[in-house]
């Protein structure tokens, strides 16, 4: 569980980012979900789109990504998800939350 500090730390790293992928009609699919557990593995923070047709509010989406992920869903800013997991990777810089 993130403390308000970590999150407002957390938005403003991911305000330079870009959105690694769009969550659309089709929902979320094992193929959406593998793409995204990879890309958070490397990356620890990622940001995700949601399209107006996929036919869930941005905040359901991203308890919904949030849950398939294992990962802590650090905000929803208007279409915009944020997503924060920490690495067990050597390799990856890690951000310090």
């Amino acid at each position: 569980m993130l403390t308000s500090k970590q999150r407002a730390n957390l938005r403003s790293l991911a305000q330079k980012i870009e959105p690694v992928a769009q969550f659309g009609k089709q929902g979320l699919t094992e193929n959406f979900t593998d793409g995204l557990a990879l890309a958070i593995e490397k990356r620890e923070l990622i940001k995700v789109t949601v399209l107006e047709n996929s036919g869930y509010s941005p905040k359901e989406a991203g308890v919904l990504i949030a849950d398939a992920l294992n990962a802590e869903f650090v905000c929803a800013t208007g279409r915009k998800l944020v997503f924060y997991k920490r690495s067990y990777r050597t390799d990856v810089e890690h951000i310090e939350v």
